[in-house]
């Protein structure tokens, strides 16, 4: 049987992880697999640091979509795939990759999810997680100073310089493209208790 497809889309620091989280947990890890599109940028180790720090993260051409496309069809299939694992610290790909089996339940998330004409035709199920622009950036600045080792100063003028621009470009506008728009992200009860029964629906 085909799987169900969720796509979780919504801007840096919404909460599409906590969302997915919670779809995750709720309908079982023995029939659902999650990938990030995060896992997908492009392999940016033949540059040097200089080049790689002035990569623009937030546009649709940094990450490698037809190979998710691709991932995804395999998947479909009932085959595995070998998801790449990206290095932010490095602006590279690993050398391991990561195994995900086929599910009856497959969730992609990232930013620019909906932005892409292509993955979205492959969506069963578009979300969008909308949560204020300065909760988003708070959240975004916390994370990148903690897990990725990045300044105030860098994470501050990567926000301004491409991450809201391409926000405003990309991101906002493709909530037009979503099923369900999910204000307050994992805490909105009401909303993943109609995703849930949906996605049980198709799954029937």
């Amino acid at each position: 049987m085909k799987p169900v497809i969720i796509g979780i889309a919504g801007g840096t620091g919404s909460g599409k992880t906590t969302v997915a989280r919670s779809i995750y947990d709720r309908v079982g890890k023995d029939r659902i697999e999650w990938v990030s599109h995060d896992s997908y940028y492009r392999n940016f180790e033949g540059l040097d640091p200089e080049q790689r720090h002035h990569i623009n993260f937030d546009h649709p051409d940094s990450l490698e979509t037809e190979l998710l496309c691709r991932h995804l069809d395999v998947l479909s299939k009932g085959s595995s795939v070998e998801v790449p694992i990206y290095d932010f610290t490095t602006h590279s790909r690993k050398a391991a990759t990561q195994r995900v089996e086929p599910r009856k339940v497959i969730i992609v998330e990232g930013i620019l999810v909906l932005a892409e004409p292509e993955l979205r035709k492959r969506i069963d199920i578009k979300l969008f997680v909308d949560t204020p622009s300065d909760i988003r950036f708070l959240r975004r600045l916390m994370r990148d100073i903690q897990s990725r080792g990045r300044s105030v100063e860098s994470v501050i003028d990567q926000y301004m310089t491409t991450v809201r621009p391409m926000h405003e470009e990309f991101v906002e506008p493709s909530k037009r493209h979503a099923d369900l728009i999910i204000p307050e992200g994992g805490e909105n009860l009401v909303a993943l208790d109609a995703i849930i029964s949906r996605v049980e629906h198709l799954l029937a």
